[in-house]
């Protein structure tokens, strides 16, 4: 190369973390000893081990650049040795944490400026990053964990790398690794898995992960695409949309294709119903209830599309939805049936283009047929009655013309059985009236032009006459014949489809369906669904139940669906198209078209059906304020029984006291009078805990309780909590840098009383309980810890139900109501009281309250650097106080 080019600029390869404590720096630092293996000149640049044993493990045998030490503010920092890294020039160099903010006065700000001096000198760098320090992403992290990353990489930077690879763990194994000390100290454990490493944040930024490092997986196929100039469509998931006609075989298709997208990570079933919008159709209503089921067991969704022109509505469908394959089921018409077209298969077939993949599925209902044609199409519709009028004024003049052009001496009466075939024609394809016509038109012809005397309306032959009048005769009798037979065929689709919707309707009260409802089983449907389903069967826009108390009282929407946002809402009979009353005071409306008068008898019976559903739905609320007026009784009952006895115990040992005080029948030493005196102090305080919960119970099952909110600070309320419990058995770590709270001070001092309350009852002895108080985002956590035995996740939501004791409780535990009223506090200030697992043994209950707008002072913090630079950098965190007492 020549001493004007340039070198080339070095490869960039970055390990994203999902969070920290995943492995980035020991899957880098496994790299680079395998990169050394092959004889790659290897030096690590930067690399923060945090005394993590197999990490620092793995520094050895690789060569490392001395650091560079900076003076700040009277403290000696270090940091990469740009400027020697470069003098070293390797191949390939390891530089950690790719987001961390260098010391003021280094040669950068950012250390990925150092890497980008790096590359552009033509090193190759491997490096690290955590999702959570992606600058685009910086929001949406801490509205998830509360915490604001100061610490961020563009991420054009990250982009930019020639490749990138995610270094992920499940929540649960990277939560076991904190609590075995295996990522942070072990004073910062507990602090950590009660913030920043909670399930849920974890599980929110292993997505973001995965959703971001899915987004450059598909810039690479792009780029790729786009240089190799590939323009055809490469779907890598897959869509596959399955045609239902209401048929048997629907549920073949739906598995068929169930088990053609579990072959592919990622598929989707979409399942689509296509009716013409010509009203009832001949599809069974019940069957598509039952497909619609099975679809939706699997995974898919279902969906009906109006549309005369069945195989494009189906192409379009799947075009709309970029589906990649459609799933069709075989023909179940007869071999002379295709007469009258190709079929759906098929059309679709030829016109799906190169990107539908077009599956035709064999079942066991192929080629048994489908009706006649007057099934298939319950009415005749205006290009079947023209297509009648054009075969009677167009086909017997053709006719005529070909039998002079041949061989006129065919005889009469083939002429007459010729003509009487197209007579015959016309009536099938377009009705009586056509046939009729084309009767008329061929006795003409017949008369003009093969009855003697030719080219003359007079007929000479009187069997001639005689012949035209049967032939007349036999034409309107035939065509009669096929009018009635296609009337008949009409009437009985139609009453078929009647009867399975209205077999359909019976039955699900009889079962009581509730899939699509919001009750639970036994409910039956809820009224949304029932309306869409008239919806979907009339194949209307949208579908509302009015009612009204009274004939002079204004109408009110009971429920409606179809509604978007363009459109008029159904408020009045007069804004549908269709009504049908129900009674005097209730309307089913309907929008989209007129419904024909056949179709209404169908009608009443949905429209009695929702009548019936909202009149359920309405009991079942009822049902439910007397389920709460059972319960309440359930609670008094429960409440005769406890105080039968754990009020009756302190009672009893305060009257005892007493009555020895009084008796003048033994003289009491000072320190006896103490004691017993002593004994009455702690039944009263029982018997006035007692009373408390019992009341604060009443009052939270009349619901009279009305919390008065106010921003308070916790460090006003927390320690006054503790006064109940034991002096030393409570170690509190509330920070003066915490945000107000918007809470009842009362309420909250109660809530927090009985979970230490319930803590000091349950943890072994010398085992102090924990209160510990954090923010995040919004929000502020009072987390009270102890170590205990726990409680399995079956019975973590019965704890807190009223008059429970899990397992053996200790002696004088209480009447089981502490934990239910402090439950009921919590969520009365707006609040959530749960139970979690302490690491190592042990139940943590999490109170978390709403922030008041005002916060409080933060805490400063140490400008352009933080401790550790693989740590979170949380907002400022309660540091552990000195042990100070509960009282």
């Amino acid at each position: 190369m020549s001493s004007g080019a340039q070198p080339r600029r070095g490869r960039l390869r970055v390990f994203l973390g999902a969070a920290p404590g995943v492995g980035k720096t020991y899957a880098v630092l496994s790299e680079a000893h395998r990169r050394v293996e092959r004889g790659t000149d290897v030096v690590v640049g930067f690399v923060e081990h945090h005394d993590r044993p197999r990490t620092e493990v793995l520094l050895h045998g690789l060569e490392q650049v001395p650091r560079r030490e900076v003076t700040y503010r009277g403290a000696v920092l270090t940091e990469m040795d740009t400027e020697a890294v470069l003098a070293r020039r390797p191949a390939v160099t390891v530089v950690d944490e790719l987001a961390h903010t260098n010391v003021p006065g280094s040669r950068n700000a950012k250390r990925w400026q150092d890497v980008e001096e790096l590359l552009a000198a033509g090193i190759d760098v491997v490096s690290t990053v955590n999702i959570q320090h992606l600058e685009s992403l910086g929001d949406v992290v801490e509205s998830i964990t509360g915490v604001r990353q100061r610490e961020t990489v563009p991420d054009e930077v990250v982009r930019r790398a020639d490749q990138i690879e995610l270094v992920d763990m499940s929540p649960q194994a990277l939560r076991r690794r904190m609590a075995h000390g295996n990522i942070y100290a072990p004073d910062k454990v507990d602090a950590a898995l009660s913030n920043y490493f909670r399930p849920g944040n974890l599980t929110a930024l292993r997505e973001l992960a995965l959703l971001w490092t899915a987004d450059r997986v598909d810039e690479y196929l792009q780029q790729y695409r786009s240089e190799h100039r590939i323009r055809t469509t490469w779907q890598a998931r897959e869509r596959i949309v399955v045609g239902l006609t209401g048929g048997p075989e629907g549920r073949t298709l739906i598995r068929r294709a169930s088990r053609m997208a579990a072959k592919g990570s990622g598929s989707e079933i979409l399942a689509v119903h296509i009716s013409r919008a010509d009203g009832l159709t001949s599809a069974s209503p019940k069957e598509l209830a039952l497909q619609r089921t099975l679809v939706e067991d699997l995974g898919g969704t279902y969906h009906h599309v109006i549309g005369d022109d069945i195989p494009q509505a189906l192409l379009e469908f799947a075009r709309g939805v970029n589906a990649t394959q459609i799933v069709l089921g075989s023909s179940r018409r007869k071999t002379w049936q295709y007469v009258f077209g190709p079929g759906v298969g098929a059309t679709v077939a030829r016109d799906s283009g190169p990107d539908l993949d077009v599956h035709i599925v064999t079942h066991e209902e192929v080629a048994k047929g489908r009706g006649l044609p007057g099934a298939r199409a319950a009415r005749l519709g205006t290009a079947r009655v023209v297509a009648g009028w054009l075969t009677a004024f167009a086909a017997p003049p053709l006719l005529t013309f070909l039998m002079l052009a041949g061989d006129p001496g065919i005889g009469f009466t083939n002429d007459v059985l010729l003509f009487l075939v197209l007579t015959v024609a016309a009536g099938l394809v377009g009705g009586l009236l056509p046939a009729l016509a084309s009767a008329a038109v061929c006795s003409g012809l017949m008369n003009y032009y093969f009855t003697d005397p030719v080219r003359t309306w007079t007929i000479s032959d009187g069997r001639n006459i005689v012949s035209l009048a049967v032939f007349f005769g036999v034409a309107v009798a035939v065509a009669s014949v096929v009018d009635l037979a296609a009337r008949r065929t009409q009437q009985a689709a139609r009453l078929r489809a009647e009867s399975e919707i209205l077999s359909t309707l019976a039955g699900s009260v009889l079962r009581g369906e509730a899939r699509h409802g919001t009750g639970g089983p036994g409910t039956g449907p809820s009224l949304d669904a029932l309306l869409e389903r008239v919806r979907e069967t009339f194949a209307m826009d949208r579908v509302a139940l009015l009612e009204r108390a009274d004939e002079r009282a204004a109408w009110t929407c009971a429920g409606s669906v179809g509604t978007t946002g363009s459109d008029k809402p159904l408020a009045t009979p007069e804004d549908g198209d269709t009504d049908m009353p129900v009674g005097d005071n209730m309307m089913l409306v309907l929008a989209g078209r007129v419904l024909p008068a056949e179709d209404r008898r169908v009608l009443a019976a949905f429209a009695a059906q929702a009548a019936g559903v909202l009149d359920r739905q309405r009991l079942l609320g009822e049902a439910e304020q007397a389920r709460e007026l059972a319960e309440g009784n359930r609670i008094r009952t429960a409440l005769l029984a406890a105080v039968s006895h754990d009020l009756r115990t302190p009672l009893a040992a305060i009257k005892a006291s007493v009555s020895s005080l009084r008796s003048d029948d033994v003289q009491w030493s000072a320190e006896d009078e103490a004691e017993l005196l002593g004994a009455i102090e702690e039944g009263a305080d029982k018997l006035d805990n007692l009373v408390g919960n019992l009341l604060d119970m009443s009052r939270l099952q009349t619901g009279t309780v009305k919390p008065l909110i106010k921003d308070i600070s916790l460090e006003e309320v927390v320690p006054k909590a503790l006064g109940g419990v034991p002096e030393g058995s409570v170690r509190l770590a509330v920070a003066e840098a915490l945000p107000l709270v918007a809470v009842d001070p009362g309420l909250l001092e109660r809530t927090v009383a009985n979970l230490v309350e319930n803590a000091v009852k349950y943890s072994p002895d010398g085992k102090k309980v924990l209160v510990r108080a954090s923010a995040l985002a919004d929000r502020v956590e009072v987390r009270v810890t102890d170590r205990g035995p726990g409680v399995p996740d079956s019975d973590k939501d019965r704890i807190f139900e009223p008059f429970q004791r899990y397992g053996d409780a200790p002696g004088g535990a209480g009447v089981g109501l502490g934990l239910a009223v402090a439950r009921g506090f919590a969520e009365a200030m707006g609040g959530t009281l749960e139970a979690e697992d302490t690491p190592g043994g042990g139940m943590t209950m999490v109170l978390t309250l709403r922030a008041a707008h005002s916060r409080g002072p933060a805490r400063p913090r140490p400008a352009g650097r933080t401790g550790a630079p693989d740590q979170p950098q949380p907002q400022p965190q309660p540091q552990p106080e000195p042990q100070r007492s509960g009282g």
